[in-house]
């Protein structure tokens, strides 16, 4: 994110001019006005750092069961199978975490939902790492999986409500640089260090166990975080946000300004709260950006998580070990580092539906490389990071969408929502395109992954162009 002159001068941060009159002038636009005026602060870099460290730690936690699954099999002697369902219930329960997280956070705050969320993780970690019995761990996946869903969507909707339009697209976008980017990444390499560091029968045991640690420190610091000064505005609670705009001007996070300017003025209009119906998402102009950006995340979600699940079978099929299998595949996810810190750097630079299309038709056409010219380990390596690169690119930008599409009263229902939709089509997709890689091979499977990403970029020339422009106008 950038940094303004406002903002590296703290109170100096306080124009004269930051609140207009409140007569004329709603309150959400002497917010808006006041949120450009502060810029980007050291608060706004610790909320950041807050979020990221969660998010990273939910990646290696949704990594987790792969990574432990041959241990699994052998040290309680279940199947391939039985790990599959391990990860079905990962996911279905972060689906419905997802929804749930939404409900809570448009009701009661997005503070509250991220400090349970989190919570949830730690917990279900816990209980992951302790596990005498498989069906023990299977609640504890489950648990972990409510907390998972609902961290992401939450970061995304307070990142969003935190910033700027200005600075809004890349503080956002960098949560998936923490996530897709550096946390798939580094999971193999993670775990790796962690059977190497605490060998033997158990160690998938450390494994879960470790990751509970790091959590119990974010949570701790994350009480620091202030709840985002759009819903208390929403809720017409003026004076708790004209703090929080203190407390970011300062950039002195988790304490109070002396003399707190005021930023925000209250008017008629701003003393009572605005309605919470979930159900406006699907109704009006909402509906329709609800409709083809649930298609289009659909359409994304199920070719990533298609990538991400099938490739090592895809490279051993090819003549590969697996082992290199596995080092190829941590290869092309330097695809993925790129293609989230390239969304997060256009994310306040380039208007979203132009990165949507350009970056389809790059997935298309690495995509359809990939199926059909790959005649060598070099041409592998190439379209596959290329390919890579065009999924998160194009995943990121969509985390950047969402929450833009809505008004603050159901913003975190109508982004979880969204998100809910691409949990489900990562559920399902793989196993539709495993049956065209047996019947059809990798060149049919890849000619589904470019129709699907044909579908994205259409549908989404439905959806309203979202850059630049304040979240609630």
């Amino acid at each position: 994110m950038h940094t303004t002159s406002q903002a590296l001068r703290g109170d100096a941060a306080r124009p004269d001019a930051a609140a207009p009159s409140a007569g004329g002038v709603t309150v959400q636009h002497q917010l808006e006005h006041s949120l450009e005026t502060i810029g980007v602060t050291n608060s706004h870099r610790k909320v950041l750092a807050l979020i990221l460290l969660g998010v990273l730690f939910d990646v290696l936690e949704q990594n987790a069961v792969g990574l432990v699954g041959p241990l699994l099999q052998e040290y309680w002697g279940i199947s391939t199978r039985d790990v599959g369902f391990l990860n079905t219930l990962t996911f279905a329960a972060a689906a419905l975490g997802r929804l749930l997280s939404g409900y809570i956070a448009d009701h009661y705050g997005r503070r509250v939902m991220l400090t349970i969320n989190l919570g949830l993780f730690t917990l279900g970690a816990l209980i992951c790492a302790l596990a005498p019995s498989y069906w023990v761990l299977g609640l504890g996946r489950v648990i972990v999986g409510f907390g998972l869903g609902g961290e992401i969507s939450i970061a995304v909707t307070m990142l969003a409500e935190f910033c700027s339009s200005r600075f809004r697209g890349t503080a956002v976008g960098t949560i998936n640089v923490a996530g897709g980017g550096l946390g798939n990444m580094l999971a193999p390499a993670f775990g790796l260090l962690v059977f190497t560091l605490f060998p033997g029968p158990e160690s998938w045991r450390w494994l879960f166990g470790l990751l509970v640690m790091p959590a119990f420190m974010v949570l701790f610091y994350r009480r620091y975080i202030p709840e985002t000064p759009r819903f208390l505005v929403s809720q017409g609670r003026i004076e708790e946000a004209n703090k929080v705009l203190n407390i970011l001007a300062s950039g002195k996070l988790g304490r109070n300004v002396a003399n707190p300017y005021p930023y925000l003025q209250s008017g008629p209009q701003a003393r009572k709260a605005e309605r919470v119906r979930l159900g406006e998402i699907f109704q009006g102009s909402l509906a329709l950006r609800t409709l083809v950006t649930g298609i289009a995340v659909c359409m994304t979600y199920g070719a990533q998580l298609t990538v991400l699940t099938l490739m090592p079978t895809l490279l051993v099929e090819q003549g590969h070990s697996l082992v290199k299998s596995y080092t190829f595949t941590i290869l092309m996810q330097s695809g993925s580092l790129l293609g989230a810190l390239t969304a997060s750097y256009l994310g306040s630079r380039m208007p979203r539906k132009r990165v949507f299309t350009v970056g389809a038709l790059m997935a298309c056409a690495s995509g359809l490389a990939f199926g059909f010219l790959s005649h060598n380990i070099a041409l592998v390596l190439l379209f596959g990071a290329a390919f890579q690169f065009c999924v998160l690119l194009l995943n990121t930008t969509i985390w950047i969408f969402a929450p833009e599409l809505y008004p603050t009263r159901v913003r975190a229902f109508g982004t979880a929502f969204i998100l809910a939709l691409g949990t489900l089509a990562g559920a399902f997709v793989p196993t539709l395109s495993g049956w065209v890689l047996e019947v059809y091979g990798v060149g049919g499977m890849f000619t589904l992954m470019a129709g699907m990403y044909v579908t994205f970029a259409a549908v989404l020339q439905l959806a309203p162009e979202t850059f630049g422009r304040p979240l609630d106008t």
